[in-house]
Protein backbone atom coordinates (compact mmCIF):
# COMPACT_ATOMS: atom_id res chain seq x y z
CA UNK A 1 0.00 0.00 0.00
CA UNK A 2 1.27 3.47 -0.85
CA UNK A 3 2.77 5.30 2.04
CA UNK A 4 1.53 8.78 1.03
CA UNK A 5 -2.12 8.06 0.28
CA UNK A 6 -3.07 11.71 0.75
CA UNK A 7 -1.34 12.67 -2.55
CA UNK A 8 -2.62 11.63 -5.99
CA UNK A 9 -0.26 8.87 -7.13
CA UNK A 10 -0.67 9.66 -10.85
CA UNK A 11 -0.03 13.40 -10.50
CA UNK A 12 2.86 12.75 -8.14
CA UNK A 13 4.75 10.99 -10.96
CA UNK A 14 4.46 14.24 -12.96
CA UNK A 15 5.82 16.23 -10.00
CA UNK A 16 2.36 17.68 -9.40
CA UNK A 17 1.01 17.68 -5.87
CA UNK A 18 -2.75 17.17 -5.65
CA UNK A 19 -4.81 15.80 -2.80
CA UNK A 20 -6.43 12.41 -3.26
CA UNK A 21 -10.21 12.14 -3.13
CA UNK A 22 -10.48 8.37 -3.67
CA UNK A 23 -8.29 5.32 -3.22
CA UNK A 24 -7.95 2.46 -5.72
CA UNK A 25 -6.84 -0.76 -4.06
CA UNK A 26 -6.15 -2.39 -7.45
CA UNK A 27 -3.74 0.38 -8.48
CA UNK A 28 -2.60 0.86 -4.90
CA UNK A 29 -2.80 4.62 -5.43
CA UNK A 30 -4.74 7.65 -4.33
CA UNK A 31 -6.49 9.62 -7.11
CA UNK A 32 -7.43 13.30 -7.37
CA UNK A 33 -10.74 14.41 -8.87
CA UNK A 34 -9.41 14.67 -12.45
CA UNK A 35 -7.56 11.35 -12.37
CA UNK A 36 -10.58 9.71 -10.79
CA UNK A 37 -12.72 10.61 -13.83
CA UNK A 38 -10.16 9.21 -16.29
CA UNK A 39 -9.66 6.16 -14.08
CA UNK A 40 -13.40 5.38 -14.14
CA UNK A 41 -13.64 5.37 -17.96
CA UNK A 42 -10.25 3.91 -18.91
CA UNK A 43 -10.52 0.41 -20.35
CA UNK A 44 -7.88 -1.01 -18.03
CA UNK A 45 -9.21 0.52 -14.82
CA UNK A 46 -12.94 1.10 -15.25
CA UNK A 47 -13.74 -2.10 -13.34
CA UNK A 48 -11.52 -1.17 -10.40
CA UNK A 49 -13.26 -0.51 -7.11
CA UNK A 50 -12.52 2.79 -5.39
CA UNK A 51 -13.40 4.17 -1.99
CA UNK A 52 -13.35 7.73 -0.72
CA UNK A 53 -10.31 8.82 1.25
CA UNK A 54 -12.55 9.33 4.27
CA UNK A 55 -13.61 5.67 4.07
CA UNK A 56 -10.05 4.53 3.30
CA UNK A 57 -8.81 6.15 6.50
CA UNK A 58 -11.10 3.82 8.43
CA UNK A 59 -9.52 0.68 6.93
CA UNK A 60 -7.00 -1.33 9.00
CA UNK A 61 -4.04 -0.48 6.75
CA UNK A 62 -1.56 -2.76 8.51
CA UNK A 63 -3.80 -5.80 8.18
CA UNK A 64 -4.68 -5.04 4.55
CA UNK A 65 -1.03 -4.52 3.61
CA UNK A 66 -0.07 -7.92 5.00
CA UNK A 67 -3.14 -9.60 3.48
CA UNK A 68 -2.95 -8.22 -0.08
CA UNK A 69 0.79 -8.54 -0.77
CA UNK A 70 2.75 -11.78 -1.07
CA UNK A 71 5.09 -11.99 1.92
CA UNK A 72 7.65 -13.98 -0.07
CA UNK A 73 7.81 -11.87 -3.24
CA UNK A 74 6.20 -8.57 -2.09
CA UNK A 75 3.91 -8.59 -5.14
CA UNK A 76 0.12 -8.39 -5.35
CA UNK A 77 -1.88 -11.58 -5.31
CA UNK A 78 -3.42 -12.38 -8.71
CA UNK A 79 -4.31 -16.07 -8.49
CA UNK A 80 -5.77 -18.53 -6.02
CA UNK A 81 -4.68 -22.16 -5.63
CA UNK A 82 -7.59 -24.30 -4.46
CA UNK A 83 -5.24 -27.27 -3.92
CA UNK A 84 -3.20 -25.43 -1.29
CA UNK A 85 -6.04 -23.04 -0.33
CA UNK A 86 -3.84 -19.96 -0.68
CA UNK A 87 -3.53 -16.82 -2.86
CA UNK A 88 -0.55 -16.54 -5.23
CA UNK A 89 1.35 -13.76 -6.97
CA UNK A 90 2.89 -14.23 -10.44
CA UNK A 91 6.20 -15.37 -9.01
CA UNK A 92 4.43 -17.96 -6.85
CA UNK A 93 3.20 -19.73 -10.00
CA UNK A 94 6.61 -21.40 -10.43
CA UNK A 95 5.97 -23.45 -7.30
CA UNK A 96 2.40 -24.27 -8.39
CA UNK A 97 3.14 -25.67 -11.88
CA UNK A 98 1.51 -29.01 -11.08
CA UNK A 99 -1.55 -27.51 -9.39
CA UNK A 100 -4.76 -27.93 -11.38
CA UNK A 101 -6.80 -25.61 -9.18
CA UNK A 102 -5.26 -22.23 -10.10
CA UNK A 103 -7.95 -19.60 -10.65
CA UNK A 104 -7.91 -15.88 -11.35
CA UNK A 105 -8.37 -14.32 -7.93
CA UNK A 106 -10.93 -11.90 -9.39
CA UNK A 107 -13.22 -14.89 -10.01
CA UNK A 108 -12.80 -16.03 -6.43
CA UNK A 109 -13.61 -12.68 -4.86
CA UNK A 110 -16.89 -12.09 -6.70
CA UNK A 111 -19.66 -11.40 -4.17
CA UNK A 112 -17.19 -12.16 -1.38
CA UNK A 113 -18.73 -9.52 0.92
CA UNK A 114 -22.07 -11.33 0.82
CA UNK A 115 -20.60 -14.83 0.90
CA UNK A 116 -21.29 -17.42 3.55
CA UNK A 117 -17.52 -17.64 4.18
CA UNK A 118 -17.28 -13.99 5.28
CA UNK A 119 -20.52 -14.34 7.21
CA UNK A 120 -19.07 -17.38 8.95
CA UNK A 121 -15.91 -15.43 9.89
CA UNK A 122 -18.03 -12.58 11.25
CA UNK A 123 -20.08 -15.02 13.28
CA UNK A 124 -16.99 -16.85 14.53
CA UNK A 125 -15.34 -13.58 15.61
CA UNK A 126 -18.57 -12.52 17.28
CA UNK A 127 -18.73 -15.91 18.96
CA UNK A 128 -15.13 -15.61 20.22
CA UNK A 129 -15.85 -12.16 21.66
CA UNK A 130 -19.03 -13.47 23.28
CA UNK A 131 -17.11 -16.44 24.68
CA UNK A 132 -14.45 -14.09 26.10
CA UNK A 133 -17.18 -11.93 27.63
CA UNK A 134 -18.91 -15.02 28.98
CA UNK A 135 -15.67 -16.31 30.52
CA UNK A 136 -14.90 -12.83 31.90
CA UNK A 137 -18.32 -12.63 33.51
CA UNK A 138 -17.88 -16.13 34.90
CA UNK A 139 -14.48 -15.32 36.41
CA UNK A 140 -15.78 -12.06 37.90
CA UNK A 141 -18.67 -13.99 39.38
CA UNK A 142 -16.11 -16.47 40.70
CA UNK A 143 -14.20 -13.58 42.34
CA UNK A 144 -17.41 -12.40 43.96
CA UNK A 145 -18.23 -15.92 45.15
CA UNK A 146 -14.69 -16.28 46.55
CA UNK A 147 -15.06 -13.02 48.49
CA UNK A 148 -18.46 -14.11 49.78
CA UNK A 149 -17.11 -17.53 50.75
CA UNK A 150 -14.17 -15.91 52.53
CA UNK A 151 -16.58 -13.82 54.57
CA UNK A 152 -18.66 -16.90 55.37
CA UNK A 153 -15.58 -18.80 56.56
CA UNK A 154 -14.40 -15.81 58.61
CA UNK A 155 -17.82 -15.64 60.24
CA UNK A 156 -17.75 -19.39 60.86
CA UNK A 157 -14.29 -19.17 62.49
CA UNK A 158 -15.36 -16.27 64.70
CA UNK A 159 -18.60 -18.05 65.57
CA UNK A 160 -16.68 -21.19 66.48
CA UNK A 161 -14.31 -19.10 68.60
CA UNK A 162 -17.28 -17.45 70.30
CA UNK A 163 -18.89 -20.83 71.00
CA UNK A 164 -15.61 -22.24 72.33
CA UNK A 165 -15.14 -19.16 74.52
CA UNK A 166 -18.71 -19.41 75.74
CA UNK A 167 -18.25 -23.09 76.55
CA UNK A 168 -14.93 -22.47 78.32
CA UNK A 169 -16.48 -19.59 80.25
CA UNK A 170 -19.24 -21.93 81.41
CA UNK A 171 -16.73 -24.61 82.39
CA UNK A 172 -14.73 -21.97 84.25
CA UNK A 173 -17.78 -20.64 86.09
CA UNK A 174 -18.91 -24.15 87.02
CA UNK A 175 -15.43 -25.04 88.24
CA UNK A 176 -15.12 -21.89 90.38
CA UNK A 177 -18.57 -22.49 91.85
CA UNK A 178 -17.54 -26.02 92.75
CA UNK A 179 -14.28 -24.71 94.25
CA UNK A 180 -16.13 -22.17 96.39
CA UNK A 181 -18.61 -24.81 97.56
CA UNK A 182 -15.85 -27.26 98.55
CA UNK A 183 -13.84 -24.55 100.32
CA UNK A 184 -16.92 -23.34 102.21
CA UNK A 185 -17.79 -26.89 103.27
CA UNK A 186 -14.33 -27.53 104.70
CA UNK A 187 -14.20 -24.04 106.23
CA UNK A 188 -17.53 -24.76 107.95
CA UNK A 189 -16.13 -27.96 109.49
CA UNK A 190 -13.08 -26.18 110.86
CA UNK A 191 -15.15 -23.26 112.12
CA UNK A 192 -17.39 -25.68 114.00
CA UNK A 193 -14.33 -27.33 115.57
CA UNK A 194 -12.92 -23.96 116.56
CA UNK A 195 -16.18 -23.04 118.22
CA UNK A 196 -16.18 -26.28 120.22
CA UNK A 197 -12.55 -25.74 121.26
CA UNK A 198 -13.29 -22.23 122.33
CA UNK A 199 -16.14 -23.41 124.54
CA UNK A 200 -14.02 -26.19 126.01
CA UNK A 201 -11.18 -23.78 126.65
CA UNK A 202 -13.59 -21.52 128.53
CA UNK A 203 -14.73 -24.45 130.72
CA UNK A 204 -11.17 -25.43 131.60
CA UNK A 205 -10.30 -21.82 132.35
CA UNK A 206 -13.18 -21.73 134.82
CA UNK A 207 -11.80 -24.84 136.53
CA UNK A 208 -8.43 -23.12 136.78
CA UNK A 209 -10.08 -20.12 138.44
CA UNK A 210 -11.87 -22.35 140.96
CA UNK A 211 -8.64 -24.16 141.88
CA UNK A 212 -6.83 -20.86 142.36
CA UNK A 213 -9.59 -19.46 144.56
CA UNK A 214 -9.88 -22.49 146.86
CA UNK A 215 -6.15 -22.50 147.38
CA UNK A 216 -6.38 -18.98 148.65
CA UNK A 217 -9.64 -18.84 150.48
CA UNK A 218 -11.14 -22.33 151.13
CA UNK A 219 -10.51 -24.57 154.12
CA UNK A 220 -8.59 -27.76 153.83
CA UNK A 221 -11.77 -29.78 153.73
CA UNK A 222 -13.37 -27.58 151.15
CA UNK A 223 -10.25 -27.73 149.02
CA UNK A 224 -10.19 -31.50 149.28
CA UNK A 225 -13.82 -31.93 148.29
CA UNK A 226 -13.59 -29.54 145.31
CA UNK A 227 -10.38 -31.20 144.17
CA UNK A 228 -12.05 -34.59 144.23
CA UNK A 229 -14.93 -33.22 142.19
CA UNK A 230 -12.65 -31.68 139.58
CA UNK A 231 -10.48 -34.75 139.57
CA UNK A 232 -13.44 -36.81 138.40
CA UNK A 233 -14.10 -34.40 135.45
CA UNK A 234 -10.49 -34.17 134.25
CA UNK A 235 -10.39 -37.62 132.49
CA UNK A 236 -13.46 -36.72 130.50
CA UNK A 237 -11.94 -33.38 129.53
CA UNK A 238 -8.65 -35.01 128.58
CA UNK A 239 -10.46 -37.56 126.46
CA UNK A 240 -12.43 -34.81 124.80
CA UNK A 241 -9.24 -32.89 124.08
CA UNK A 242 -7.58 -35.99 122.63
CA UNK A 243 -10.51 -36.40 120.26
CA UNK A 244 -9.99 -32.86 119.02
CA UNK A 245 -6.30 -33.64 118.64
CA UNK A 246 -7.12 -36.61 116.42
CA UNK A 247 -9.25 -34.40 114.12
CA UNK A 248 -6.43 -31.93 113.76
CA UNK A 249 -3.73 -34.44 112.89
CA UNK A 250 -4.74 -34.25 109.16
CA UNK A 251 -4.26 -30.85 107.54
CA UNK A 252 -7.25 -30.10 105.29
CA UNK A 253 -6.17 -29.03 101.82
CA UNK A 254 -7.88 -28.52 98.45
CA UNK A 255 -6.25 -29.07 95.06
CA UNK A 256 -7.15 -28.91 91.37
CA UNK A 257 -6.50 -31.41 88.58
CA UNK A 258 -6.89 -29.99 85.09
CA UNK A 259 -8.94 -31.97 82.56
CA UNK A 260 -6.36 -33.67 80.36
CA UNK A 261 -8.27 -32.87 77.17
CA UNK A 262 -8.15 -29.18 78.00
CA UNK A 263 -4.48 -29.44 78.87
CA UNK A 264 -3.79 -30.96 75.46
CA UNK A 265 -5.62 -28.25 73.50
CA UNK A 266 -2.53 -26.05 73.27
CA UNK A 267 -0.44 -29.07 72.33
CA UNK A 268 -2.66 -31.07 70.01
CA UNK A 269 -4.85 -28.34 68.49
CA UNK A 270 -2.63 -26.22 66.26
CA UNK A 271 -5.29 -24.61 64.06
CA UNK A 272 -9.01 -24.02 63.80
CA UNK A 273 -9.34 -26.18 60.69
CA UNK A 274 -8.19 -26.57 57.09
CA UNK A 275 -8.82 -24.25 54.14
CA UNK A 276 -9.19 -26.30 50.95
CA UNK A 277 -9.58 -25.32 47.30
CA UNK A 278 -11.97 -27.32 45.13
CA UNK A 279 -13.19 -27.00 41.56
CA UNK A 280 -16.89 -27.46 40.95
CA UNK A 281 -17.93 -28.44 37.44
CA UNK A 282 -19.99 -25.73 35.76
CA UNK A 283 -21.85 -25.57 32.46
CA UNK A 284 -19.71 -25.13 29.37
CA UNK A 285 -18.96 -21.44 28.79
CA UNK A 286 -17.76 -21.91 25.22
CA UNK A 287 -20.31 -21.75 22.45
CA UNK A 288 -19.06 -23.60 19.36
CA UNK A 289 -21.02 -22.29 16.42
CA UNK A 290 -19.48 -24.68 13.90
CA UNK A 291 -20.49 -27.67 15.98
CA UNK A 292 -23.84 -26.15 16.84
CA UNK A 293 -24.74 -25.42 13.24
CA UNK A 294 -23.21 -28.50 11.64
CA UNK A 295 -26.68 -29.55 10.49
CA UNK A 296 -27.66 -26.20 9.00
CA UNK A 297 -24.50 -24.82 7.34
CA UNK A 298 -24.98 -26.59 4.02
CA UNK A 299 -23.13 -25.61 0.83
CA UNK A 300 -25.44 -24.22 -1.81
CA UNK A 301 -23.27 -25.08 -4.80
CA UNK A 302 -25.30 -28.14 -5.77
CA UNK A 303 -28.73 -27.03 -4.60
CA UNK A 304 -29.53 -23.33 -4.64
CA UNK A 305 -32.82 -22.29 -3.14
CA UNK A 306 -33.60 -20.26 -6.28
CA UNK A 307 -33.78 -23.52 -8.26
CA UNK A 308 -36.50 -24.99 -6.04
CA UNK A 309 -39.87 -25.61 -7.74
CA UNK A 310 -43.09 -27.39 -6.75
CA UNK A 311 -45.16 -29.66 -8.97
CA UNK A 312 -48.79 -30.42 -7.98
CA UNK A 313 -49.43 -34.13 -7.45
CA UNK A 314 -52.78 -34.32 -5.67
CA UNK A 315 -55.67 -32.06 -4.67
CA UNK A 316 -57.34 -33.06 -1.43
CA UNK A 317 -60.86 -31.99 -0.41
CA UNK A 318 -61.81 -32.39 3.25
CA UNK A 319 -64.60 -31.40 5.63
CA UNK A 320 -62.08 -30.20 8.19
CA UNK A 321 -62.53 -26.82 9.85
CA UNK A 322 -59.61 -24.87 11.33
CA UNK A 323 -56.94 -27.33 10.20
CA UNK A 324 -53.94 -26.44 12.34
CA UNK A 325 -51.46 -29.20 11.55
CA UNK A 326 -50.70 -32.11 9.27
CA UNK A 327 -48.05 -34.74 8.77
CA UNK A 328 -47.26 -37.58 6.39
CA UNK A 329 -46.41 -40.69 8.39
CA UNK A 330 -44.37 -43.58 6.97
CA UNK A 331 -47.65 -45.44 6.35
CA UNK A 332 -48.90 -42.66 4.08
CA UNK A 333 -51.64 -41.58 6.49
CA UNK A 334 -52.01 -37.99 7.67
CA UNK A 335 -52.07 -36.72 11.23
CA UNK A 336 -52.56 -33.20 12.56
CA UNK A 337 -49.48 -33.36 14.78
CA UNK A 338 -45.76 -33.22 13.96
CA UNK A 339 -44.10 -36.63 13.62
CA UNK A 340 -40.39 -36.50 14.57
CA UNK A 341 -39.46 -40.19 14.47
CA UNK A 342 -38.85 -42.81 17.19
CA UNK A 343 -42.62 -43.05 17.80
CA UNK A 344 -42.64 -39.47 19.05
CA UNK A 345 -44.50 -36.30 18.15
CA UNK A 346 -43.86 -32.65 18.93
CA UNK A 347 -46.88 -30.70 20.10
CA UNK A 348 -47.53 -26.99 20.51
CA UNK A 349 -50.68 -25.44 21.92
CA UNK A 350 -50.39 -21.96 20.43
CA UNK A 351 -50.72 -20.36 23.86
CA UNK A 352 -47.77 -22.00 25.62
CA UNK A 353 -44.09 -21.08 25.52
CA UNK A 354 -43.09 -24.75 25.41
CA UNK A 355 -42.78 -27.48 22.80
CA UNK A 356 -43.66 -30.86 24.29
CA UNK A 357 -42.19 -34.11 22.96
CA UNK A 358 -44.66 -36.96 23.51
CA UNK A 359 -44.01 -40.70 23.27
CA UNK A 360 -46.85 -42.27 21.25
CA UNK A 361 -46.43 -45.66 22.93
CA UNK A 362 -46.46 -44.53 26.56
CA UNK A 363 -48.46 -41.33 25.91
CA UNK A 364 -46.10 -39.59 28.31
CA UNK A 365 -44.32 -36.25 27.87
CA UNK A 366 -40.65 -37.10 27.28
CA UNK A 367 -39.33 -33.54 27.24
CA UNK A 368 -40.54 -29.93 27.43
CA UNK A 369 -38.50 -27.33 25.52
CA UNK A 370 -38.94 -23.64 26.33
CA UNK A 371 -38.70 -21.54 23.11
CA UNK A 372 -40.54 -18.21 23.25
CA UNK A 373 -43.76 -16.77 24.64
CA UNK A 374 -46.02 -18.49 22.09
CA UNK A 375 -45.44 -20.81 19.14
CA UNK A 376 -47.59 -22.66 16.68
CA UNK A 377 -45.90 -24.73 13.99
CA UNK A 378 -42.91 -26.80 15.02
CA UNK A 379 -40.56 -29.27 13.33
CA UNK A 380 -37.43 -31.16 14.34
CA UNK A 381 -34.38 -31.80 12.14
CA UNK A 382 -32.15 -34.83 12.87
CA UNK A 383 -33.10 -34.68 16.55
CA UNK A 384 -30.81 -31.66 17.03
CA UNK A 385 -32.41 -28.57 15.50
CA UNK A 386 -35.91 -27.28 16.15
CA UNK A 387 -37.73 -24.77 13.97
CA UNK A 388 -40.86 -23.05 15.18
CA UNK A 389 -43.22 -20.38 13.86
CA UNK A 390 -43.96 -17.27 15.92
CA UNK A 391 -47.03 -15.77 14.17
CA UNK A 392 -47.53 -12.82 16.50
CA UNK A 393 -44.08 -11.47 15.65
CA UNK A 394 -44.09 -12.64 11.99
CA UNK A 395 -40.90 -14.61 12.45
CA UNK A 396 -39.39 -18.09 12.24
CA UNK A 397 -36.96 -19.26 14.91
CA UNK A 398 -34.29 -21.94 14.67
CA UNK A 399 -32.98 -23.26 17.99
CA UNK A 400 -31.11 -26.23 19.35
CA UNK A 401 -32.57 -28.97 21.55
CA UNK A 402 -31.88 -26.86 24.65
CA UNK A 403 -33.84 -23.83 23.42
CA UNK A 404 -30.75 -21.79 22.38
CA UNK A 405 -31.77 -19.57 19.43
CA UNK A 406 -29.41 -19.99 16.44
CA UNK A 407 -31.10 -17.66 13.97
CA UNK A 408 -34.33 -15.73 13.41
CA UNK A 409 -36.02 -15.09 10.04
CA UNK A 410 -38.32 -12.09 9.64
CA UNK A 411 -39.21 -10.68 6.20
CA UNK A 412 -42.22 -8.87 4.71
CA UNK A 413 -42.81 -11.78 2.34
CA UNK A 414 -43.97 -13.93 5.27
CA UNK A 415 -46.89 -12.80 7.42
CA UNK A 416 -48.34 -14.72 10.35
CA UNK A 417 -46.19 -17.87 9.89
CA UNK A 418 -48.33 -20.69 11.20
CA UNK A 419 -46.88 -24.09 10.34
CA UNK A 420 -43.42 -25.24 9.43
CA UNK A 421 -41.49 -28.21 8.02
CA UNK A 422 -37.96 -29.04 6.87
CA UNK A 423 -36.49 -31.16 4.06
CA UNK A 424 -33.52 -33.54 4.02
CA UNK A 425 -31.02 -30.73 3.32
CA UNK A 426 -32.32 -28.35 5.96
CA UNK A 427 -34.48 -26.19 3.68
CA UNK A 428 -37.28 -24.83 5.88
CA UNK A 429 -40.82 -24.54 4.47
CA UNK A 430 -43.16 -22.12 6.23
CA UNK A 431 -46.82 -21.37 5.52
CA UNK A 432 -47.81 -17.69 5.81
CA UNK A 433 -51.42 -17.42 6.87
CA UNK A 434 -51.93 -13.68 6.29
CA UNK A 435 -49.75 -13.58 3.16
CA UNK A 436 -51.43 -16.72 1.70
CA UNK A 437 -48.15 -18.29 0.67
CA UNK A 438 -45.42 -20.80 1.37
CA UNK A 439 -41.84 -19.56 1.76
CA UNK A 440 -38.70 -21.70 1.58
CA UNK A 441 -35.82 -20.57 3.83
CA UNK A 442 -32.17 -21.65 3.52
CA UNK A 443 -30.64 -23.71 6.36
CA UNK A 444 -28.69 -20.68 7.65
CA UNK A 445 -31.74 -18.41 7.56
CA UNK A 446 -30.04 -16.00 5.13
CA UNK A 447 -31.89 -16.73 1.86
CA UNK A 448 -35.53 -17.34 0.99
CA UNK A 449 -37.95 -17.91 -1.90
CA UNK A 450 -41.74 -17.81 -2.17
CA UNK A 451 -42.74 -21.15 -3.69
CA UNK A 452 -46.58 -21.01 -3.41
CA UNK A 453 -49.04 -18.11 -3.29
CA UNK A 454 -52.72 -17.18 -3.44
CA UNK A 455 -52.61 -17.92 -7.18
CA UNK A 456 -51.94 -21.56 -6.33
CA UNK A 457 -55.16 -21.77 -4.31
CA UNK A 458 -53.83 -20.87 -0.89
CA UNK A 459 -56.42 -19.05 1.22
CA UNK A 460 -55.71 -18.78 4.94
CA UNK A 461 -53.30 -21.72 4.83
CA UNK A 462 -52.54 -23.09 8.27
CA UNK A 463 -50.71 -26.39 7.85
CA UNK A 464 -47.96 -27.98 5.81
CA UNK A 465 -45.60 -30.93 6.03
CA UNK A 466 -42.58 -32.03 4.01
CA UNK A 467 -42.20 -35.80 3.70
CA UNK A 468 -38.47 -36.56 3.44
CA UNK A 469 -38.96 -40.09 2.11
CA UNK A 470 -40.96 -38.99 -0.95
CA UNK A 471 -39.78 -35.35 -1.34
CA UNK A 472 -43.38 -34.16 -1.25
CA UNK A 473 -44.92 -31.13 0.42
CA UNK A 474 -48.43 -31.31 1.90
CA UNK A 475 -50.16 -27.91 2.29
CA UNK A 476 -53.63 -27.35 3.79
CA UNK A 477 -55.92 -24.33 3.99
CA UNK A 478 -57.80 -23.56 7.17
CA UNK A 479 -60.90 -25.12 5.62
CA UNK A 480 -61.69 -27.83 3.07
CA UNK A 481 -58.69 -27.86 0.71
CA UNK A 482 -55.21 -29.36 0.74
CA UNK A 483 -52.56 -30.04 -1.90
CA UNK A 484 -49.68 -32.47 -2.24
CA UNK A 485 -46.72 -31.12 -4.23
CA UNK A 486 -43.58 -32.80 -5.51
CA UNK A 487 -40.48 -30.78 -4.63
CA UNK A 488 -37.99 -30.47 -7.50
CA UNK A 489 -34.56 -28.90 -7.94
Amino acid sequence: MASNWRICGVCDKSQISKSSVVWCSDCDKGLCGDCKEYHSISKGTKDHETVSIAEYEKLPTGVLQNATVCKLHTEKYEFFCSIHDCPCCKKCLKSHNDCQGLTDINEIIKNIKTSNALYEIEQNLHEIVENIKRITVNRKENLTSLENKKREIEAEIKQTRTEVNRHLDKLQDDMIKELIAVEQKERSKIQKLLTSLSMKEKEITEYQGIVANIKLHASELQTYLVMKHIEKDIPAEEKYTQLFAIDTKSQINISFKMNQTLQEITISVHKFGDITVSSDQCDSLIQNRKHRQAQIMIAFTSRKIDNLTLSLKTRIYTDFINTSGCSVLPTGDTLDVVFIGDDSVAVTSGSSDQIKIIDLKTRQVKKAIKVNKENHGVVCKDGHLIYCADPENDRVICCDYHGKILWTFRELVLGWPYDISVDNDGIVFVVGRSTNNVVAISPDGQHFKQVLSFDDGLNNPQALHYDQSTSTLLVANEMNKAWLFEVKW
